[in-house]
């Protein structure tokens, strides 16, 4: 039960957060950055699902997504605009802040197995964003970020379904199954839990594809593998910890992530980013 004290659990509702005014101007003011510094980037988080879903988030976040060889000329220049900037893990996050107010650089999901490109940037949907024009991912790519927060503490299963029905299922699916690659198991799970949420609209997704995706569930489980490799670290590394740490199942989580390249570089070793207009 929630404690006395603790922050309300938010309630998705399609009313418009009032964000303070300098929280306002410090997102305009890092969008703006990256568009004269040609940083390329796209907006994720918040703002991303209204676009896509109509549904509004109250958050003190900016989350831009970006290829991970331009993070460290992101950081650079928002450090010379002032702003204070850590890597909390090169695998995949960059931060910086100015008093309560942060901008989360990502360049992929924690666990390695879905990384973005320059091509999550180019697919990026021309949006107004506090008043300034720039870029939300596309619906696939939104789709593809969240299909891991499956933590105990944040699930993002929602967000996806929401996701699936605000667009009514007009989607790329062959982008989406281009972004899971093999782990397409991800995405049935996802897809059944927008059936079980929305049982009238199981026709957002195409036939051939829940076909497609059965068949292969199918195949898997006639024809079992008993070397396959444990998964559930990928999912939750802590709730799933003791299946590592205490039964000796292998770490895939591990694996993914020491092969994952380039990671985010420290800003004192930049990387020139080339030039890309997000607004245009």
């Amino acid at each position: 039960m929630p404690q006395q004290g603790d922050k309300p659990l938010p309630v998705s509702s399609s009313t418009e957060p009032l964000f303070p005014p300098e929280q306002r101007l410090l997102f305009q003011e890092v969008l703006q950055l990256m568009n004269a510094r040609n940083i390329p980037y796209v907006v994720s988080g918040a703002f991303a699902l209204q676009q896509h879903t109509g549904i509004w988030r109250d958050t003190k976040d900016l989350d831009l997504f970006l290829p991970a060889e331009h993070a460290a000329y992101a950081l650079q220049s928002l450090a010379e605009d002032g702003f204070e900037t850590e890597i909390l893990d090169p695998v995949w996050l960059a931060k910086a802040h100015r008093a309560d107010c942060y901008v989360d650089l990502i360049t992929g999901m924690s666990n390695a197995v879905i990384v973005a490109d320059q091509s999550w940037v180019d697919r990026g949907i021309p949006a107004d964003i506090v008043g300034i024009p720039s870029r939300v991912l596309a619906a696939e790519e939104l789709l593809a970020s969240k299909l891991f927060v499956t933590r105990r503490e944040r699930f993002d299963g929602a967000d996806t379904a929401h996701v699936i029905f605000g667009t009514k299922g007009r989607l790329d699916w062959t982008r989406i199954l281009h972004l899971v690659g093999d782990q397409w198991e991800i995405l049935l799970w996802t897809l059944l839990l927008f059936r079980y949420c929305y049982p009238a609209h199981s026709d957002y997704v195409p036939r051939e594809l829940w076909h497609d995706l059965l068949m292969r569930l199918q195949r898997e489980l006639a024809h079992p593998k008993p070397g396959a490799l444990f998964r559930g670290s990928l999912i939750d590394d802590k709730m799933f910890a003791i299946d590592v740490n205490e039964w000796g199942l292998h770490d895939l989580l591990i694996t993914y992530r020491e092969h994952r390249h380039p990671k985010i570089a420290a800003p004192d070793q930049p990387l020139v980013a080339e030039s890309s207009d997000p607004a245009a």
